[in-house]
């Protein structure tokens, strides 16, 4: 019975080594599920950039429409104050 206690400090050495193994394990599977969420956000967050650059254009391409169609009007403007000027020095305004 002289090896009994050899036996039983493998026993235990097998233990914390099978213990150590399921920590790795398991800090492991938390590390590919951070890595996972990680990689999915950064996806989600690519969408988002291509939507906002997409509304961005959109919103850049309304914003020169909206210029045109003001100096149009003021354009526009001028040409009408200068007629209603014109009638009313020859009507003697």
């Amino acid at each position: 019975m002289a090896d009994a206690p050899a036996l039983e400090a493998a026993l235990r050495r097998l233990d914390t080594a099978l213990d150590a193994l399921e920590t790795a394990v398991t800090g492991r599977i938390e590390s590919e599920r951070t890595k996972s969420g990680l990689q999915d956000e950064l996806s989600r967050l690519g969408e988002d950039r291509s939507r906002l650059a997409q509304d961005l254009d959109q919103e850049k391409a309304r914003s020169l429409r909206l210029e045109d169609t003001n100096r149009e009007v003021s354009r526009r403007l001028v040409a009408a104050m200068e007629s209603i000027r014109s009638v009313l020095e020859a009507h003697g305004g």
